[in-house]
């Protein structure tokens, strides 16, 4: 694939398949970094593929040995991330890449060996340890505690000695209070094995001071540092804002004091017609009732879109989302969804991530403060597609 030729046949085929419009600029830039064996920081946008640009070269270190028949039941890739919820997405996004290499693979008349992928946090059952401890996957992903913990128990501390490749996802999450020294500390507790010690990766999208991250990724010492003082560390930074679509919309009619059933019906108009050329959208409202509404109403329009609503309540405003999809792509609908809103006017922001990736999303706002308009905006295909999750969306009324 363009920006990196040294990935196994098998990832080369799967990834010119899912992604035809090739690699993300941060997976062009971080994958030669990453392959060579150094420390690596990867700044970039929510979207821009920094999942798959940390996951990717390990995954092919594993197929490779693999398909030698020297790869052993051990761990050697870590991923780590401050959020449960988003490390268990993590893990079903692995899964499903797997998956389709192999299907691939069985398309072409060849067969892949298995590359196992577990979550292990607090709600692993006892059951479920006992078998990672008995046979461990090789790529596990976690939690900063859950991996403390892992170090700490001699069992399964001694299945961690093979590990090559920790990823630490949303540092700047942990960078601000204790849980990032805590982290520190465990990786450090990982670093003094008697074998090599791990290449550390970490992912953000919003990092600043990047190099402050990055010395906290690497930690300290004099192995740590270049001559200069700044941390064996390298940096892709590709800044932290997307390109956005943003639009205006009025209604054709002329405008009153109180919005006629005339007019709204004419935004409903749009923002079905909006809708139905996307596969997600997020429709923003003052109040639960009004957002009821336009979503019973969107429905009545096109039967094909299934429908949730859900809010949320900060510094005394009220924000108020109703999630709409077609239904052969509503999956999860408010799965993992972050909603919030502040202000004497009314903002609102909403972050999605799913297990599907998807092109393009759409959200549009609608209000008691601003009748007659709402803003709509959506990812262009100017910016890359999403890898590993729904791209966010935010609206401001």
């Amino acid at each position: 694939m363009a920006g990196f030729d040294g990935f196994h046949p098998a990832i080369d085929a799967w990834f010119a398949r899912r992604f035809a419009e090739g690699p993300t600029p941060a997976q062009e830039r971080g994958w030669p970094l990453i392959a060579a064996g150094q420390h690596t920081l990867i700044a970039a946008p929510t979207g821009s593929g920094k999942t798959l640009a940390a996951f990717l070269v390990g995954i092919d270190q594993l197929l490779r040995e693999a398909c030698e028949g020297s790869l052993p039941d051990e761990t050697r890739v870590i991923y780590v991330s401050p959020l449960k919820a988003l490390a268990v997405d993590v893990a079903k996004n692995l899964v499903e890449p797997l998956a389709e290499m192999h299907a691939l693979a069985a398309e072409q008349g060849r067969a892949l060996p298995e590359i196992r992928v577990a979550t292990r946090s607090g709600d692993t059952s006892p059951a479920q340890r006992a078998a990672q401890t008995k046979r461990p996957p090789h790529l596990l992903v976690t939690t900063p505690e859950s991996l403390y913990l892992l170090l700490t128990a001699e069992k399964s501390r001694e299945k961690l000695r093979a590990v090559r490749t920790v990823i630490v996802d949303e540092i700047h999450a942990v960078a601000r209070d204790k849980r990032g020294s805590h982290l520190a500390i465990t990786l450090e507790r990982l670093a003094a094995r008697d074998t090599a010690p791990p290449q550390r990766i970490g992912l953000s999208a919003t990092q600043r001071p990047i190099e402050t991250l990055a010395r906290l990724l690497v930690g300290a010492g004099a192995d740590r540092s270049r001559p200069d003082g700044s941390p064996a560390c390298e940096i892709v930074d590709e800044g932290h804002r997307r390109a956005l679509d943003l639009a205006i919309e009025v209604p054709g009619s002329e405008l009153a004091a109180v919005a006629s059933h005339e007019q709204w019906g004419e935004i409903l108009e749009r923002i079905a017609k909006l809708a139905s050329e996307h596969r997600t959208t997020l429709v923003f409202s003052n109040t639960r009732r009004l957002a009821e509404r336009i979503a019973h109403q969107l429905r009545m329009r096109d039967g094909r879109m299934a429908s949730k609503v859900g809010g949320s309540r900060s510094t005394g405003t009220v924000a108020y989302c109703a999630y709409l999809a077609r239904s052969a792509f509503s999956t999860g609908a408010t799965s993992g969804s972050r909603f919030g809103s502040g202000g004497s006017t009314t903002r609102a922001s909403a972050s999605m991530r799913s297990h599907q990736s998807f092109d393009q999303s759409a959200s549009y706002s609608s209000s008691r403060s601003s009748t007659y308009g709402f803003s709509v905006t959506r990812r262009t295909r100017a910016s890359s597609p999403a890898r590993f999750g729904l791209p966010s969306t935010g609206v401001h009324t």
